[in-house]
Parts: C-alpha cells; sequence; structure tokens
C-alpha cells in the first residue's frame, strides 16, 4: 500500500488525559519524519492535559478540526477507561477510520479501538496485562509485538508503538524511508536486561507486575464486560488461549 511520494499524508494522534506519553511520543519519533506528510496531534481540548505520570501535554487542534486522516494514531494508558465510555471521541475514532489509509493503535488504544466498534472480526494485540479483554470486543488476541490485518496495525505495551510505526511508515513510504527514519533515531535497542515480556521476566518480577496492575486490569475487564454484553458479544471462557 505504498503512497505515492507526491501525495500529502495527514496523520493525527489522539491525545486524552491519563494515556502513557510513550504511547503518543515514541510514534510521534517516527511519523513526524513521514517524508511528505503533516502530523498533529488532537484533542477535546488544546488544553494542557496530564499523562499517566503527570507529564503535561497539549493538541495542536480539536477533534473538530481535524480532516480526514490518512492515519489514526490511538495510544493507550489508565485514561483509556474514560475514552471508552466517551461517546464523542469514540464517534470522531469511528468518523476518522472510515476513511483513514490506517488506523493504528498502540498498548491498550486497542481497547479503544473496541470499544468504537473496530476489532470485530480482526487480528490485534495490545498490553501484555488486557490482551486478554480483546475477544470483549470481537477481536482475535495475538500475542505478537506487532500485528497487521488489513489497515488496522495494533502495538503491544509502550515501546512496541514506535515499533508499529515504522511498520505503518514501510507500508506508506517503503522500506527505504522507514530504515532511513530508524537510521536518524538511532533506533537499535540493547536493553540491558530480557525482561521485557511475561514470557522473559522472572517469575517474582512479573507477578509483581501483574499486582501492581490489578486494579486497573479490574476496571478494563469489567468495561469489557459491559461492552461485550451491549453488543451481544459472547464472552470469552477464563483462560481462552491467545495465538
Amino acid at each position: 500500500m505504498i503512497v505515492p511520494t507526491d501525495k500529502h499524508l495527514q496523520v493525527g494522534s489522539l491525545l486524552f488525559a491519563g494515556l502513557d506519553q510513550i504511547d503518543l511520543t515514541g510514534p510521534f519519533e517516527v511519523l513526524s519524519r513521514l517524508p511528505n506528510a503533516t502530523y498533529q496531534i488532537y484533542g477535546k481540548t488544546t488544553k494542557p492535559v496530564r499523562d499517566v505520570r503527570n507529564l503535561k501535554l497539549c493538541a495542536d487542534a480539536t477533534l473538530a478540526e481535524a480532516p480526514a486522516l490518512d492515519v489514526l494514531h490511538i495510544p493507550g494508558g489508565y485514561g483509556q477507561e474514560v475514552v471508552m465510555n466517551d461517546e464523542e471521541t469514540l464517534q470522531w475514532v469511528r468518523a476518522q477510520a472510515q476513511s483513514a489509509g490506517f488506523i493504528f493503535s498502540v498498548c491498550t488504544g486497542a481497547l479503544i479501538c473496541g470499544a468504537a466498534g473496530l476489532l470485530q472480526g480482526k487480528r490485534a494485540t495490545t498490553h501484555w496485562s488486557a490482551i486478554h479483554l480483546l475477544s470483549y470486543f470481537g477481536a482475535i488476541p495475538v500475542n505478537e509485538r506487532v500485528v497487521m490485518d488489513g489497515n488496522l496495525v495494533s502495538a503491544a505495551g509502550v515501546t512496541a508503538g514506535i515499533d508499529g510505526a515504522l511498520r505503518v511508515a514501510a507500508a506508506l513510504r517503503g522500506e527505504d524511508a522507514a530504515k532511513t527514519i530508524q537510521l536518524y533515531m538511532e533506533y537499535a535497542p540493547e536493553p540491558p536486561f530480557d525482561s521485557g515480556t511475561p514470557a522473559s521476566a522472572p517469575p517474582a518480577v512479573y507477578q509483581a507486575a501483574k499486582q501492581t496492575a490489578h486494579d486497573i486490569t479490574e476496571k478494563r475487564t469489567k468495561t469489557a464486560m459491559e461492552w461485550a454484553s451491549k453488543h451481544n458479544i459472547p464472552v470469552p471462557l477464563p483462560g481462552a488461549p491467545v495465538s
């Protein structure tokens, strides 16, 4: 789906209070460097909002001011719970998704896409603490760092957004353009520890992280179950496998 470079692209990210800033700023590093493209951040307000760790961020323009986007980027974070019950924002996501070349979620941004009705029948991923909830939205959970299903691109937790954005860049402008962006960013991860997934983390570390996420996971589960019930999606059995 490489788009001719003479076609100007409109790329937009959704901003909301309580998002995880790396879900936003990681992909920003990539998508803002796409050749012949305009990147902007859109929110319900242009007043500053705080991310989940209290970093102040502000949108370039309101949702109503956004043009039809070629790439719609939906980050995640604890604030995703409020967005999933905000019909104004969900309607904006639905409307943009109708014409967007790519819908790109990062982390629990996938749950926002789910609440907007965009995941039914789609393969998708999200943060490890929430991947089991994708089935409640009619999605097929896939335990991979980046999953592409048609024009839906989903990235797993937080830093996976950079990988997903590079995949989107390659799909739009070709691999050489994406590789050039990667080189400029010097994106060549060499983490000091092999503890980045539930499978690789020491059991005690994983259990501690799981416990830390317990409260938000319970809230997300309740929201997901309510959505499934409202939309007649069969509720998956506990412990249902993830492909």
